[in-house]
């Protein structure tokens, strides 16, 4: 399949993505343009971040994989996250998404870890004007891999009761997908196992779990719509 192509033509908005087969396009507001091709804290050289908190999520064989670095200090008593890298193979939402989240943790002097904590995907999309439907799980890897570093950080100084558990029960182990995140996107129409996929990629990084997120989406479609 060919890669999608910038075509700014009469016929497409400013800046609409537009893949070669007619009238198959998407927008990208200019904030996601600007992270894709400008993204702000990458990490280059693993090697210099070895002792910084990582965290992970996905995986490169599904197509999304996402690690993060974080550096904190205790600052008058408050816990800053002074530092965001970040690598991730994946789409150009996906890299836009995770720039500007590591924009939004270090700016200001650095986020808190608490207020970091309480931030999820609807927070990256606003700050980047919003994404494309197809694309929303794209800021929801972020947000986990964020947490993942955090629980990192955790543990290594001891604070093991501050462990946070992914909401829920965890049904694909690779993309930390749990039952609640299958609730929502039931919730906001993906009354398939296709649609779900397209939302949220549940099964394509752990197949073996397709039965049991079929058995959910029954669920959650009769609980909701009596379907």
């Amino acid at each position: 399949m060919s890669d999608p192509i910038i075509k700014p033509t009469h016929e497409a908005r400013k800046g609409d993505v537009v893949t070669p087969a007619k009238g198959k396009g998407w927008f990208y507001t200019d904030m996601v343009k600007e992270h894709f091709f400008s993204p702000k804290n990458f990490l280059e050289d693993e090697a210099s971040y070895k002792q910084a908190y990582l965290g992970m999520v996905g995986s490169p064989a599904c197509g999304d994989a996402m690690k993060v670095w974080l550096k904190i200090e205790t600052i008058d008593g408050v816990e800053r996250i002074k530092d965001f890298k970040w690598k991730t193979f994946g789409c150009a939402s996906a890299i836009a998404s995770t720039s500007m989240l590591s924009v939004m943790i270090t700016e200001e002097g650095g986020m808190p870890v608490e207020d970091a904590l309480k931030l999820r995907p609807q927070d990256i999309m606003e700050r980047l004007g919003g994404l494309p439907a197809r694309k929303v799980h794209c800021s929801v890897l972020g947000d986990k891999a964020l947490r993942s570093a955090i629980n990192d950080y955790f543990r290594k100084s001891g604070q093991h009761d501050r462990v946070e558990v992914e909401h829920g029960r965890l049904v694909d182990k690779v993309l930390k997908i749990t039952d609640h995140d299958i609730e929502e996107a039931v919730l906001e129409g993906a009354d398939t196992l296709e649609k779900l996929q397209e939302k949220i990629k549940v099964g394509t990084g752990d197949p073996s779990c397709i039965p049991d997120v079929e058995q959910l989406l029954r669920f959650y479609k009769e609980k909701h719509f009596g379907a």
